[in-house]
């Protein structure tokens, strides 16, 4: 148990750091050379707390464990919604902006539902890949045209936001005064990242076998919480700080990254078929808890403490089914 429970632990530990490192080394180095705040939120912030699970994925994709490469995917959107959302909307009911709703809400569903039929009918090859990371570059630069036009925020940039109140550093403006620094910073956060996915990994396999339990399961539920940890801690910083909207533009920006850029990214690194188990299970469960987080979402433009609890209760019963 010692032996599979250290890689696996200091896996974590290396992914939450190095991604840290990895996303305040970036940040300032944009900022150094002049990128707007807007775009660095959009594109730094949003790929840099979503590293873990991308280095965790394409590395068991790259080892052949399909299973946690996209039970991580999959199982980070489904903890994202039923603990995430439910956590924080017990902490603070969640505000929800109608323009959130409308935009990252409805595309959040969307991508879940094409990802659900995409791995249902195709195997996720490098040409499925390249559409999902073109769908998330079209998607980013029609959030920045329009969120330059009318300044009303939206998912990615509150997933920024998020991240900024767990991490006063990362607030632009905040310069570095020389490039080196913060291009070295982000160098270890890269070196830390790729490491701890490699740890996580193998600690994963080895804890499957040990336990006899399958790949696909340490990955929708051990290596999915594990790379979902930067957005629990800024999702419930914000709903201790009374933003419950930046949680939900948080978890739902979120999601959207893990699907098209995880998803896409790993389908055209280690292109593989989904497992049968996820696409008969998992999949339509994240489709349907999607839906759930935004017909509660719709329902006065706020997530209750009620509904939190519903949520966090169906986490415990998603786990219950999963697990042997």
């Amino acid at each position: 148990m010692m032996d599979t429970g250290l890689p696996l632990l200091g896996g974590l530990l290396l992914l939450v750091a190095g991604g840290e490192l990895l996303v305040r080394g970036a940040v300032q180095a944009a900022e150094r050379i002049g990128i707007s705040p807007l775009v660095i939120g959009l594109t730094l912030v949003g790929f840099g707390t979503s590293m873990p699970e991308l280095v965790t994925s394409v590395q068991a994709g790259l080892n052949g464990s399909p299973g946690i490469a996209y039970g991580n995917v999959v199982g980070s959107n489904i903890a994202n919604i039923l603990l995430i959302a439910g956590v924080s909307a017990l902490i603070c009911p969640i505000l929800v902006a109608r323009s959130a709703l409308r935009r990252d809400a409805a595309v959040m569903l969307a991508v879940a539902v094409g990802f659900a039929l995409l791995a249902w009918t195709v195997p996720l090859g490098r040409i499925g890949g390249a559409v999902l990371v073109a769908l998330l570059i079209g998607y980013i630069g029609f959030v920045i045209r329009q969120e330059r036009a009318a300044a009303d925020g939206g998912a990615l940039h509150d997933k920024s936001v998020a991240l900024a109140g767990a991490d006063p550093g990362l607030a632009p403006p905040h310069a570095a005064r020389r490039l080196a620094m913060p291009l070295l910073i982000a160098l270890v956060g890269l070196v830390l990242v790729v490491a701890g996915g490699s740890f996580l990994v193998s600690g994963a396999v080895a804890l499957a076998r040990g336990f006899g339990v399958s790949e696909t399961v340490i990955g929708l539920t051990i290596v999915a919480v594990g790379t979902s940890m930067p957005e629990l801690v800024t999702s419930v910083i914000a709903a201790l700080k009374r933003q419950g909207d930046v949680a939900f533009g948080n978890i739902v920006g979120s999601n959207i990254y893990n699907i098209l850029g995880i998803g896409g990214a790993t389908a055209l690194i280690a292109p593989s078929h989904v497992p049968s188990e996820i696409v008969a299970f998992d999949a339509p469960v994240m489709v349907g808890v999607s839906l759930l987080l935004v017909l509660f979402a719709a329902t006065g433009l706020r997530i209750g403490r009620r509904e939190g609890a519903v949520l966090l209760a169906g986490y415990i019963a998603y786990l219950w089914a999963l697990w042997p």
